[in-house]
């Protein structure tokens, strides 16, 4: 396993079921306090789950797109709610299977360099499933939706997508997991996204050509039982073999005015970023 999985303390914060019916913006909020914590060992290293009701995050290039206000419209007409992340990547979506894990560690005590962080969830997530780690590869997947060249797939279907976070020595290493329903579906919503958002018109950033067929969750290609919960369970219970002790812990109150000025600054970033058009 790899050597940054294996620490003295694992905080793990759940809240694979307390933030389905917030905003996204809350977890990108957390995050940061977590990565300002952990990074300035205020905090053990920390592990977190979180799932969304239908969201889709857009990135900055998906809001410089030339129709971005109706292809938002059609998305919430698809009962999907856009918000917009001031940071890298493209279009993904949150709903209630899929699962999102973020690993935060310090670069205090250890230098993780970017593909370093990578590697962390990948070794991660193939421990998670011992069953397909054998069958799980990490390269871009084209055709997909926010590719990259940590997308995971699984014989040419991608079911997950790797970002990282940095903040105060801190790193967020995240992780998108379609475990449940259809990534085909999914895929084609954020098609549909971009033919309104485009109409035709050439940019100068070239935005993916979504293959809908390219895209699968977990229970599609290893289990067609497994549910979210059933991954949260794995993990948590994972946590106790790689930790000589495991924190089940949310916020501290001494923690949550840090929370207050991270939300804040997301919340006005967001509502910055929808006045610009």
């Amino acid at each position: 396993m790899n050597s940054n999985l294996q620490q003295p303390i694992w905080r793990f914060y759940d809240q694979s079921i307390s933030l389905i019916n917030s905003s996204p913006l809350e977890s990108f909020a957390t995050d940061d306090t977590l990565c300002q914590l952990v990074g300035q060992l205020v905090s053990p290293p920390t592990i977190r789950t979180w799932v969304h009701n239908a969201s889709v995050v857009l990135g900055i290039q998906d809001h410089r797109l030339p129709y971005v206000q109706q292809g938002m419209k059609l998305l919430e007409k698809r009962g999907y709610h856009p918000i917009v992340r001031n940071s890298g990547g493209l279009a993904v979506v949150l709903d209630e299977g899929i699962l999102n894990i973020s690993v935060v560690l310090s670069e205090q005590t250890t230098a993780i360099g970017i593909n370093d962080g990578y590697d962390v969830m990948v070794a991660l997530i193939k421990a998670l499933f011992p069953e397909a780690a054998d069958k799980i590869e990490a390269y871009e997947i084209v055709g997909s939706y926010c590719p990259g060249s940590y997308d995971l797939s699984i014989e040419g279907k991608k079911f997950a997508g790797i970002s990282q976070r940095r903040l105060r020595q801190g790193v967020a290493v995240q992780i998108y997991l379609c475990i449940e329903g259809s990534g085909a579906e999914r895929a084609a919503l954020i098609r549909d996204f971009y033919a309104e958002s485009l109409q035709g018109e050439v940019t100068k950033f070239t935005y993916p050509q979504i293959l809908p067929d390219v895209m699968a969750s977990l229970s599609e290609l290893v289990d067609a039982s497994l549910t979210v919960k059933d991954v949260v369970i794995r993990l948590q219970q994972m946590l106790h073999t790689m930790a000589e002790e495991v924190r089940l812990e949310p916020f501290h109150d001494e923690e949550l005015p840090l929370y207050a000025f991270y939300l804040q600054r997301v919340l006005e970033r967001n509502a910055k970023m929808l006045a610009l058009k």
